[in-house]
Formats: C-alpha cells, sequence, structure tokens
C-alpha cells in the first residue's frame, strides 16, 4: 500500500510518498499548481505499483487545493481531507521541534494519513462541487433580482401607485410584459392589444382588468417625468436579463441534480433547486459521524447559556453556511404543506407555543435528520423513516 502526503499552497504543492512498511518512494517531489505540474504528479502515481492500493491525503485548504482535487478524480484516484487543526494536533503529540517547511508538512501529512482510516471523498465530488458553485451564484443572482424588484416598486409609488393593488401588490408575469411593453403611463393608458396580454398570462388576464388598467393610469395621481421613465425602463431591462440568466442557471442545475438522483429528492416538497443547494453545502455525508453533526454544521442548532443552576436555550446559532439554512427553510416550508410526517410535527411545535419561524427552524432540523438517514444508506424517503 502507498501513503501519499501532499502539501498544498497557492502555487505550488509537495507531495511524500512512502509504503506501509516504511520504504520511502518520493522524498521531495515539488510540483507547480499548473497542468504541467499536475501531470508532473500522473505521472509519479502511474510509475507505482497499481496492484497495490494508493491512498492520497492533504489538508483542506478552500480553493487553493481545488485544481488538484478536481484533477485526482478526473484520473480515477481517491483521496482523503484533513482538517489542517487536527493536522496540527498529531504534530504536537509527535515532536517538540518546531521546524516547519513544506517538505516536512509533507511528511507529516503522510504519517497522520498513516494513523487515520481512510475515508476518501465520494466519487460524486466533482458534481457536487459544480452544484455548489452553481447553486451560489444562483443564489446571488436572486438576491440582486430582489433588489431590482424593490427599485421597480418604488418608481411605481411615484408616477403609478395604482398599477401594483391590481395585481394584489405582486409582480407577476403579465404585469411585468406590461411594464416592459408599454414603459410609461401615457401609454398604458392607450394600450390596445389585450390578446398579446392575455396570451402572456395563459388565458388569465380578463377584459375587465384590462380596461381597470386603462382607467388607472388614465387618473393616477402619479407624478412622471422623462427621468422617472427612463429609470423604470432601465430597471425593468436589468431585471428581465437577470431573470433570464437565473433561467440558465436553473437548467444547468436542474441537468445535473437530474443524474445524480439523490435520495433527498425523493422527500415530497423538495425541488430540484432547494436538493441541489442542500445536498452540495453538505458535500460529503460520510464526514458527519451523526444527524447531530449535520444540523451543528447547517448553523439551525439553538444556543445554549448555562450558568450555576440556570440554564436556557437561545436563538438559532447561524454558524456555516447560509446558503445552506436559506435552501433548508425554503424546503422546511414547501415539505410541512406537503409531507404529513412533517405537518404533525410543524403543528405539534406550534401548539407548543413557538411562533411560525421557530416552528420551521424545528421542521428544518428533523430534514436533516431524515436526509442524514437516506444519503448514508442510499434509501428513498418512506413515511415509517
Amino acid at each position: 500500500m502507498y501513503f501519499v502526503g501532499i502539501d498544498i499552497s497557492k502555487y505550488k504543492h509537495d507531495c511524500f510518498i512512502t509504503t506501509e512498511t516504511g520504504e520511502v518512494i518520493e522524498e521531495n517531489l515539488s510540483f507547480q499548481n499548473t497542468n504541467e505540474g499536475l501531470n508532473q504528479l500522473l505521472n509519479l502515481l502511474k510509475s507505482l505499483d497499481h496492484s497495490k492500493q494508493i491512498r492520497i491525503g492533504f489538508e483542506a485548504t478552500g480553493h487553493y487545493g481545488m485544481n488538484l482535487k478536481l484533477f485526482l478524480e478526473k484520473n480515477g484516484y481517491s483521496f482523503m481531507e484533513f482538517n489542517p487543526n487536527l493536522v496540527k494536533q498529531f504534530i504536537k503529540s509527535q515532536t517538540l521541534r518546531k521546524t516547519k517547511t513544506d517538505k516536512k508538512d509533507a511528511i507529516w501529512i503522510t504519517k497522520y494519513l498513516i494513523s487515520v482510516d481512510y475515508k476518501p471523498h465520494p466519487q460524486q465530488f466533482y458534481h457536487k462541487f459544480t452544484l455548489k458553485s452553481l447553486s451560489r451564484k444562483r443564489d446571488k443572482l436572486v438576491f440582486q433580482r430582489s433588489y431590482y424588484l424593490v427599485q421597480i416598486t418604488n418608481i411605481l409609488d411615484l408616477i403609478f401607485p395604482e398599477f401594483k393593488p391590481l395585481f394584489d401588490n405582486n409582480f407577476s408575469v403579465t404585469s411585468l410584459y406590461i411594464l416592459s411593453k408599454y414603459k410609461t403611463v401615457d401609454k398604458i393608458k392607450n394600450m390596445k392589444d389585450y390578446d398579446s396580454i392575455r396570451k402572456v398570462s395563459m388565458g388569465k388576464f380578463s377584459y375587465s382588468k384590462f380596461l381597470k388598467i386603462k382607467d388607472a393610469a388614465k387618473n393616477t395621481i402619479g407624478c412622471s417625468d422623462n427621468f422617472l421613465e427612463f429609470d423604470l425602463e432601465n430597471m425593468i431591462e436589468l431585471y428581465n436579463n437577470i431573470n433570464n440568466k437565473i433561467k440558465f442557471y436553473d437548467d444547468k442545475i436542474i441537468d445535473i441534480i437530474k443524474e445524480l438522483d439523490p435520495p433527498t429528492l425523493s422527500i415530497k416538497g423538495i425541488g430540484y433547486i432547494s436538493c441541489a443547494g442542500i445536498i452540495s453545502e453538505f458535500g460529503d455525508i460520510s464526514r458527519f459521524k451523526s444527524p447531530d453533526a449535520m444540523v451543528a454544521f447547517a448553523g439551525i442548532e439553538p444556543s445554549i447559556s448555562e450558568s450555576g443552576i440556570e440554564s436556557h436555550t437561545g436563538k438559532m446559532v447561524k454558524h456555516g453556511s447560509g446558503h445552506l439554512r436559506y435552501h433548508l427553510l425554503n424546503a422546511a416550508e414547501m415539505i410541512f404543506m406537503h409531507e404529513p410526517i412533517f405537518t404533525e410535527f410543524y403543528y405539534k411545535k406550534r401548539n407548543e407555543g413557538k411562533t411560525h419561524r421557530v416552528a420551521l427552524s424545528h421542521v428544518a432540523k428533523k430534514l436533516v435528520r431524515i436526509i442524514y438517514k437516506l444519503e448514508s444508506e442510499n434509501l428513498k424517503f418512506e413515511r415509517n423513516i
């Protein structure tokens, strides 16, 4: 068996290879974080006896090691990541010396790799990394889209305050189509193309509402000018552009999540986008020792305060990924309406005096515990799980 320890840095990596008997195969390979450097490592790995197992380990270093991880997976090699603090504690337990070089670090990482159970990243690492990147960028676009909707509302409050209430104070596809096509209050009060609007609304837009909008435009108390009309047109254009980008990301995410078909997707109420956000943020489920560890990672556990004989819980700690909490709480909002066991659990918490948001956070924690069982045991969701 070969043990390959790699010390990762931004521009170069250092590698040390030994066998279980202590035979040193490579004492100090230093290779650049480039295509040429990674192929230098690949050639060394290929030169090893492949009838023996090859275990590769390195510290988690954020994005510095991402290219290396993707390269190893692409070429069929498994690897294990370590918490840097655990490696640091291991070194302290082995020596009192404080000599630190990249070469020495690679040796210590190899020794640590030998001392622990080998738990490599799953083969779906690349797909989950891609999902995480796509989901996070999509979340940022959704946030920006919300900003533009607020700006459109603010402008309409000045030039046509009667418009949004006609659509229950929401921006529907139909309302945004009217604003995009006609752009100004004067054009809206003179609009004539009812059929195109009705077609956009899938037949839901009535002729009486068409007349109400025109009448409201004729009698509006709003005050418009060239700047406000320009600003409205610009904000709508920005909104439409970003909405198209979100749809592009949605398509990419859905393609990947359909291919992966994770067990979490079998829970009724969890859609493709929420599922992608949840499983990509959690990553490799095998690195969590228990469901409680996943709850803690998500930052949805309550804080605990103890002093003397007093003990009480506080607000959600909100550690970890905000993207993960966002998707978990959104999923909780849907599943408690679709899955009876979550519905019953939600109302149990409400009957205990919990507010809607607090009850939802409890649903989210229950969801995480079920996800742990489904993903770790590769099970489809059933209500008796």
